[in-house]
């Protein structure tokens, strides 16, 4: 079918076909609605790509105090890190890629149940691209978000076809995002992570499925555009086609990120820059997507509880006397406006600045 001849959004969003429909299309250029600016292009990010990589941090000992220093000062200059010896088994993660495979991989009439808004209720929800309804050219990218409220809505609400994989791969997680946080917040002299935080740190957690259909013009289009995540902290479990960008710390180049198996890619949200005051950093990054090979992530967003009032920690500022650099604000109303637009750099932590 010519791509004239009908509407890409309509058969994209509305009727889910997903960029995964495109995909099987057997195109020979993408559609105009996926034609990135110039700037946005792989190869404005070609001609600037660092030589820098981000810190690859062995957390085989936890309680080694050289751990916490690599953490805590990748999460000040980078934003960003890997980590190995986490003590995920490695088939874990193969079966939870494996998995996101398998779903995506349903006819489209069986994935369109979960076809669900950013924002709308519902603990598991298929999108495409980031924004559809605001963006003005969309991102190469589907995507299944499951959100994580209880092990009991879990199992009764998440597609049958891949939550076992997905479960066992967040509750193995989950003790690792705590070390981090524990690792962090003693990095700032303060307490260390306890369920006192968890409202403010860990209450409302996604694991997405990330699927980048191979793409005719990689070059044209982005997978995910230029933004830095809105969560806390987000978990990144890579496959072995790459395509990971990081903004270097000079503000202008590009870091790649290669994929090293069985390593998570960790990296500091919006949120944990404005409870840090700034101390820690949320990057920018984006995906570029494969010519030839069809890319999968999991993402794990790890967020306040949604009416949590999140601003610069007062313990924090009473103990170095500092201003706070941003404004009270609840969760939900950042979440809002981070999904309000397309992906635009750091627009959204800017927008909470005093």
């Amino acid at each position: 079918m010519p791509l004239e001849s009908f509407d890409v959004v309509d058969y994209v969003v509305n009727k889910g076909h997903g960029v995964k429909g495109l995909a099987a299309m057997g195109l020979t250029t993408v559609p105009r609605n996926y034609v990135q600016p110039f700037e946005e292009r792989l190869e404005a990010t070609k001609d600037n790509v660092s030589d820098e990589s981000i810190p690859v941090v062995d957390v085989s000992n936890w309680d080694d105090p050289a751990v916490a220093d690599s953490i805590c000062e990748a999460s000040r200059k980078y934003g960003f890190f890997q980590i190995i010896n986490h003590g995920i088994p490695v088939e874990v993660l193969d079966e939870v890629q494996a998995a996101a495979h398998r779903f995506f991989e349903m006819p489209a009439a069986e994935k369109v149940k979960f076809k669900r808004d950013p924002t709308a209720p519902g603990t598991a929800k298929l999108g495409t691209s980031f924004s559809p309804s605001k963006e003005k050219v969309m991102e190469w990218k589907d995507y299944l978000s499951l959100q994580y409220f209880s092990e009991e809505t879990a199992a009764a609400d998440w597609p049958p076809i891949c939550k076992n994989e997905a479960l066992e791969y967040f509750k193995r997680a989950q003790v690792i995002i705590r070390r981090i946080y524990d690792v962090l917040l003693k990095g700032l002299n303060l307490k260390g992570f306890d369920k006192s935080k968890e409202s403010l740190l860990m209450s409302w957690i996604a694991v997405n499925f990330n699927y980048y259909p191979s793409c005719p013009n990689p070059e044209l289009t982005v997978g995910v555009g230029r933004h830095s995540d809105g969560s806390a902290l987000t978990v990144l479990l890579q496959d072995d086609v790459g395509g990971l960008f990081v903004r270097a710390p000079d503000g202008e180049s590009w870091i790649h990120v290669p994929p090293t198996r069985g390593a998570l890619v960790i990296n500091i949200g919006d949120i944990l820059q404005l409870l840090s005051n700034g101390r820690y950093k949320s990057i920018e990054h984006k995906v570029v997507p494969n010519l030839r090979k069809t890319r999968v992530s999991i993402a794990i967003f790890v967020n306040p509880a949604a009416h949590q009032v999140v601003a610069p920690l007062p313990e924090l500022l009473e103990s170095t006397g500092e201003k706070p650099l941003y404004r009270e604000i609840v969760f939900l109303d950042y979440f809002k406006y981070f999904f309000s637009k397309g992906h635009d750099g750091k627009a959204t932590i800017d927008w909470a600045k005093i």
